[in-house]
């Protein structure tokens, strides 16, 4: 079987910038991240959806 599901990642910051908007944005940008495969679960695609913060 094959489907998509959305795992949530809880991150507690510290940073310099004045809008935590501009924080949000270069986390998005910058962050890398291993999601792997188990045994019984193959890991085809992943991806982070940006957070829309700013219009």
């Amino acid at each position: 079987m094959e489907d998509t599901i959305f795992l949530l990642v809880k991150v507690k910051i510290k940073t310099s910038y004045q809008s935590i908007h501009d924080a949000i944005a270069e986390l998005q940008a910058e962050t890398d991240y291993t999601i792997g495969s188990t045994e019984n679960v193959q890991v085809i695609e992943t991806q982070i959806i940006d957070l829309k913060t700013k219009n």
